[in-house]
């Protein structure tokens, strides 16, 4: 929540409802939002920051403490999952704590007797990724290894999935060979070729480069959460993609899409969360990355979008 101008918690809740958006990310356990969720039944992934990871996996008194405090204390709340960290990097002074942190977090859970109720996972980005084209030859990158060794194991033993952020946005922009059609679900052709499969999105082909790189490092029976996904509307990146056209056609596509499952995948829905509901005009960093909201702080979408 980096807006000084967003709107109260409780009339976001009563957006959600009248939008028929039935589940929502929040990235910490503000309390003001958890108390506006009570009786809501929407369900929520809910984030242990980066910055607690250490004092959360040093004690599992503390774990305990942190879901007492920000689950046990919400029964009326719907939690599904608890994101523990969000794109942790290798190199982050929180990289080592951050699986002990999931263990932690995990016992809790389970000694709260929401084990079932409940997964605990961990959210990466498609940087994760060397190796991602064709998708069939997804491979994680290196780097990352030391860090996944510990996540996929403690996913595949608790069977829960894996959150992935996956923005076709940021790769189309990174790479001046990928067609924008490819990027926004309006290609009219196969652009990607991988025998037997066939790929009309980028989309589809970086989710399953993800399922090839997981089969690859002993996750092949893991789910993929995509735990953000969206199109900024302003900002200047370098190919000039960033409008509120291109958006809308993101954005109300890939609503559409997710419901059919991907060519590695087909038939099954995509679990999808959509980045962000509001920009965030406190957020650091490059101007993208605070305009990716789908709705202006008076409640009014930016453009046309329906979330059936």
């Amino acid at each position: 929540m980096n807006g000084n101008n967003l709107p109260p918690r409780p009339e976001v809740i009563d957006l959600f409802n009248q939008r028929n958006i039935r589940r929502m990310r929040l990235y910490d356990p503000d309390q003001p939002a958890l108390q506006a969720l009570r009786g809501s039944n929407i369900e929520l992934m809910l984030g242990v920051p980066n910055t607690e990871l250490q004092r959360v996996a040093a004690s599992q008194a503390e774990a305990n403490t942190w879901v007492q405090n920000n689950v046990g204390n919400y029964g009326d709340v719907k939690f599904r999952y608890i994101a523990v960290g969000n794109e942790v990097q290798p190199s982050d002074p929180s990289a080592p704590f951050l699986v002990p942190a999931m263990q932690n977090i995990r016992n809790a859970i389970v000694a709260a007797g929401l084990g079932n109720q409940i997964k605990v996972s961990t959210a990466v980005d498609t940087r994760t990724l060397g190796e991602s084209s064709p998708p069939s030859r997804g491979s994680f990158n290196p780097e990352y290894q030391p860090l996944l060794d510990g996540i996929i194991p403690f996913l595949v033993n608790n069977q829960a999935p894996l959150l992935v952020n996956l923005y076709p946005y940021f790769s189309y922009d990174d790479n001046s060979e990928i067609d924008l059609q490819f990027a926004l679900f309006t290609a009219p052709n196969p652009v990607v070729s991988d025998p037997p499969l066939q790929y009309h999105n980028l989309f589809d082909a970086i989710l399953d480069a993800v399922y090839a790189a997981l089969e690859k490092a002993g996750g092949g029976s893991l789910e993929i959460v995509v735990s953000e996904s969206g199109w900024p509307t302003a900002g200047v990146r370098k190919r000039g993609a960033t409008t509120i056209d291109n958006a809308r056609t993101y954005n109300q596509n890939l609503i559409q899409h997710v419901k059919g499952g991907t060519p590695k995948k087909p038939g099954k829905p995509i679990e999808t969360y959509i980045f962000a509901m509001f920009d965030e005009n406190s957020k650091p960093g490059e101007e993208v990355e605070r305009n990716f909201g789908v709705f202006l702080p008076n409640k009014q979408p930016k453009y046309p979008i329906d979330f059936n």
